[in-house]
């Protein structure tokens, strides 16, 4: 037999086999930054880790662009950092510091949207009940619902704050049992999960809601911050002002970010895009910033539609969104904070 190995110096004994870890995200697992995937919540229950991930890829609550169930997916590969975290802006290793894994997805089954919320909201609640941080990849923005609600039910009783970046302020009347992607905010207020008072909106503009839905939640007690305040005052201002509104009364924070509060110039790949948003910079400092200053009990990132995206901007708009989030628990946890849950 020709030893065509040895012909070729293909026998090399440098030529070892790495872990999949080591590797290019475009290859080998589809895991959030190569993290391991461990799917069994007993197996993370005795594994302690600080933060989950875990994808919601379910977009049949959209109204005119759907494509976002191929957003964790997406999310998950658009990282193309390998052999090293170490984040520039915070100066820390994050996965020497962070224990991350990744759970996978919740059990969805397409056209049954009742069945998908459950799904979703059975997964987030029993990670939740571990003490790690679950991070869930949508997904429409409906999936906040039943994520939202998790966390709340699994940290009870605790008082839960939520910080919502988004161009729409997702407060729309429903009918039914069902929320769309318009509507999950109104339902975590109507149920009790999050008050209307520990509601803090950035980045609405656009055409909606309308006077009668402003009101609304003028009435609840939801504090928004439109885009003009942005653009008068400077969003470092504004993100400064939503620390300090969700920190009153609240035990810990919930975090969702639709991507499409950044401008379409920075994230064409979604089904709500509306242009005059934020600079993908502006909003990786203010997830690092408010990471940093609150107890983070659950957060999402949504609306990510790979079939709308260019060039992968929105999928690593979202990677980096979720990143920020891991480097500003990880800066914590280096200097001694305990984010893990004490549920």
């Amino acid at each position: 037999m020709t030893d065509y190995a040895g012909m070729h110096g293909w026998d090399r004994p440098e030529f070892v086999e790495k872990p999949d870890s080591d590797l290019p995200s475009y290859l080998g697992s589809t895991s959030f930054a190569k993290r391991p995937l461990i799917e069994d919540v007993d197996e993370i229950r005795a594994r302690r880790p600080d933060a989950v991930i875990v994808g919601a890829p379910l977009d049949e609550g959209t109204t005119y662009r759907p494509g976002a169930r191929f957003g964790p997916r997406a999310i998950r590969v658009a990282n193309n950092n390998y052999m090293g975290f170490h984040s520039l802006q915070l100066g820390v290793d994050v996965f020497e510091v962070l224990d991350v894994v990744d759970a996978g997805d919740a059990n969805i089954e397409p056209i049954w949207m009742e069945r998908a919320y459950a799904m979703i909201y059975r997964k987030v609640f029993a990670l939740a009940g571990t003490g790690t941080i679950p991070i869930v990849l949508g997904g429409d923005h409906g999936i906040t619902w039943p994520s939202a609600s998790a966390i709340a039910a699994a940290n009870h009783p605790a008082r839960i704050g939520m910080v919502h970046f988004d161009a729409h302020a997702d407060t729309g009347e429903v009918t039914g049992p069902i929320a769309g992607h318009g509507s999950p905010m109104r339902r975590l207020l109507e149920s009790g999960a999050i008050a209307g008072t520990n509601f803090v909106q950035v980045g609405l503009r656009g055409y909606w809601p309308d006077r009668e839905t402003l009101a609304w939640m003028k009435e609840q007690g939801f504090k928004t911050h439109f885009i003009t305040e942005i653009e008068e005052h400077g969003a470092e201002a504004v993100v400064d002002r939503a620390i300090e509104e969700v920190l009153d009364g609240t035990d810990a924070v919930y975090l969702s970010i639709d991507i499409d509060v950044l401008d379409p110039a920075h994230a064409p790949g979604t089904g709500t895009a509306e242009p005059g948003g934020l600079s993908t910079r502006e909003l990786l400092r203010a997830v690092r910033r408010i990471v940093g200053a609150v107890e983070l009990a659950g957060m999402d990132v949504v609306e990510v539609s790979p079939p709308y995206d260019h060039a992968e901007l929105t999928s690593m708009a979202a990677n980096r969104v979720v990143m920020e989030a891991l480097s500003g628990l990880a800066l914590k946890k280096q200097s001694g904070v305990t984010v893990r849950r004490n549920l």
